[in-house]
């Protein structure tokens, strides 16, 4: 299981850094549209601020501009690169195509037939908007564990996006997610509980430690 930040902003990406613990950083293209800053400058940055995968949405739509797209992509990140592609008859094409020489993840699944061809494309990742579908679709967590039970002792593995609350990420993993992407807020509030600050503030007031005078 791995944790991504899912956003398009430098100093986002290095304060996850700091945390130690996020395993990459996600885009798309509505994330890449609030930056000023060139996409090719922004996908810089964030394959400097991570050592792991970077994943970038394809915007063309018609096959031979999206394969150009997926390997100017590739040319720009390295071997962070991972493609994001929606899923739609000329996407899972377009998977098909890159997968063997570019890892690739299909985007926008909101079916787990749609999961199934991710799998049999050679996709790395099939990505579902938990929340989105729970709006959409009436439960999102359902459509996870579906996906899941599809791909089920393949190597194509389940990301869960669009997640709203730590209960919405944690029950994401229940139904077999095997990753989540999270902005950063979200990746900063899981690591928080009530009763974990009331006990740390317990410790505090009557333990002792190597640093405290006797």
């Amino acid at each position: 299981m791995s944790l991504f930040l899912d956003s398009a902003i430098a100093a986002e990406a290095e304060a996850a850094k700091k945390l130690g613990w996020v395993k990459g950083i996600t885009t798309n293209p509505t994330l890449l549209g609030k930056s000023p800053l060139p996409v090719e400058t922004i996908l810089k940055q964030l394959a400097q601020l991570t050592p792991g995968p970077v994943f970038y949405q394809l915007m063309a739509s018609e096959f031979d501009e999206m394969v150009a797209e997926g390997r100017t992509a590739f040319e720009l990140i390295g071997k962070q690169t991972v493609l994001k592609i929606p899923a739609s008859l000329v996407g899972f094409q377009v998977v098909a195509a890159l997968a063997p020489e570019i890892p690739c993840a299909v985007t926008a699944i909101y079916s787990a037939a749609q999961a199934a061809v991710s799998q049999e494309a050679g996709a790395k990742y099939a990505i579902a908007y938990v929340n989105r579908a729970t709006r959409l679709l009436g439960d999102g967590v359902a459509l996870v564990r579906e996906m899941a039970s599809v791909v089920a002792g393949s190597n194509t593995e389940i990301m869960a996006a669009s997640i709203k609350s730590p209960q919405e990420a944690v029950a994401s993993l229940q139904a077999g997610a095997h990753h989540l992407t999270l902005p950063l807020a979200m990746l900063q509030s899981i690591t928080n509980h009530e009763l974990s600050a009331q006990t740390i503030d317990e410790f505090a007031e009557n333990g002792r430690g190597i640093l405290q005078s006797t």
